[in-house]
């Protein structure tokens, strides 16, 4: 005979099979089961201190639910999609050890606050998790930048050689993105710091449970203010993924990148042998798989996204079965993030630069153009003047197929006699990176102290 519902009471036939299948949410939301059954010791907590459980009865049930922890941990416990989800499963498993005993743990709440409460306890774990190995990445960036301290490379937009910079300066570019990153992951946290225990299944608990007494068990700061609201919102999921999605903009940007850099057309970076891939037909070939998926990664980031805003975009108070599906897009995104972390840290430090092909692409592309155009204005020429006669001084470098550093004094004053011989120097990638030393530009001096700085945010 099959299990009966907890529920079951108000039914006079047993679910179909192929309801029951369709209903459950065990497949998945089994991964909840350490945070269910902590939420479980603090709720006995609660119900002893109300009077509901006394001492004896509290202590059975938290001993039983240790060891229903170690049991499914030790891969001892068997799930069937009969018990519908995590709660009734470690419930049903529970009242199979102590009897009627364990069916008084479920007073004074309903599965709908159990799984907010789950669902917080869990995200904070790997809010946490996901803020070290970013902190990581940023480690990474941070050495090689510092690695390359005197490495010049071109800057681009539109991805057309615009200017000198320093390939530190550029990595540098990736740490300030990740930093405001690591901000919104941190004021996310805050956000789910907050203990839903207590609003049952959406109006509150007729009992006196003190909510804040299991706040301060499950290291929560604060508890929820509105019992509908404590059931119904999702957020938190909503910003996590959110913030989630912009990391890896972020990330699909760096792998970008990387993935022109290592091309042949650039070879600005190769990447190692352990963190690349080959053809499996044509021998020659070593692709950048690594940095490819992070950016198709990306997409299924932001899928995640949109499907948790769809699926709350029409839902009304309080609790809705289609809430059941806010975990598979929160648990995919989860181990996507980390996992992309963990294998970009690590590719990153192995990363060979080519400082010889940066610095031969930075002599083409008339680089220092606009360093030329600055030369002028300081000798008073106004600015769309001097942009103009660069301009022809460019155009002419073209049709002579040579470069501005390959022009003369002589040459230089046939355009303008107010270049003197100070601009042979002007004209060098070394001088226009020296001259950019206002607070963030590119200038090593400037680089080099906000490596210092850098260093003191992370503590390195």
């Amino acid at each position: 005979m099959r299990n009966k519902k907890p529920w079951s009471g108000r039914f006079l036939e047993p679910t179909n099979r192929l309801a029951e299948r369709f209903n459950a949410s065990i497949s998945f939301d089994k991964r909840l089961y350490r945070w269910d059954i902590l939420g479980s010791k603090a709720h006995a907590m609660a119900l002893w201190k109300a009077g509901i459980l006394t001492e004896r009865e509290y202590k059975r049930i938290t001993r039983a639910l240790s060891i229903i922890e170690r049991e499914i941990e030790k891969g001892r416990f068997t799930f069937t999609p009969d018990m519908e989800d995590i709660h009734m499963a470690i419930e049903r498993r529970l009242i199979e050890k102590i009897g009627p005993l364990g069916g008084k743990l479920h007073t004074g709440r309903s599965r709908n606050d159990q799984i907010a409460l789950d669902m917080r306890l869990y995200l904070k774990d790997e809010i946490r998790d996901i803020l070290s190995l970013l902190h990581e990445l940023k480690r990474a960036i941070v050495k090689v930048a510092k690695e390359n301290m005197d490495c010049i490379m071109p800057g681009y937009t539109h991805m057309q050689r615009a200017q000198p910079v320093l390939l530190s300066h550029h990595m540098l570019a990736y740490y300030e993105m990740l930093k405001r990153d690591r901000a919104r992951f941190e004021a996310c946290l805050r956000r789910v710091d907050s203990m839903p225990l207590g609003s049952g299944a959406l109006a509150g608990s007729p009992y006196n449970l003190d909510r804040y007494l299991v706040a301060e068990i499950l290291g929560f700061s604060t508890v929820t203010e509105n019992s509908l609201d404590g059931v119904s919102d999702r957020d938190f999921i909503v910003e996590f993924i959110s913030c989630a999605s912009i990391l890896m903009m972020h990330l699909s940007r760096l792998c970008e990148e990387l993935i022109i850099w290592s091309s042949q057309e650039f070879s600005f970076i190769e990447l190692s042998d352990a963190f690349s891939t080959g053809s499996s037909i044509m021998p020659q070939k070593k692709n950048p798989d690594i940095p490819e998926l992070v950016r198709g990664k990306t997409a299924r980031v932001y899928g995640n996204l949109i499907t948790l805003l769809t699926l709350m975009k029409a839902l009304p108070l309080a609790y809705n079965k289609d809430m059941q599906e806010d975990k598979p897009p929160l648990f995919d995104t989860v181990d996507t993030v980390k996992d992309v972390l963990r294998v970009l840290t690590p590719m990153l430090m192995d990363m060979r630069i080519n400082r010889e092909a940066m610095a031969d692409a930075v002599k083409k592309g008339f680089l220092t153009a606009t360093d030329v155009a600055d030369y002028l204005v300081r000798k008073g020429m106004p600015f769309r003047d001097a942009h103009r006669k660069v301009g022809a001084i460019v155009a002419h470098c073209i049709r002579k197929n040579i470069t501005l550093e390959d022009l003369t004094l002589r040459d230089w004053r046939r355009f303008s006699t107010l270049f003197e011989e100070d601009i042979l120097r002007a004209v060098s990638p070394e001088h226009s990176i020296s001259t950019k030393t206002i607070y963030g530009g590119t200038a090593l001096r400037r680089v080099k102290e906000r490596i210092k700085r850098v260093e003191k945010e992370m503590k390195i």
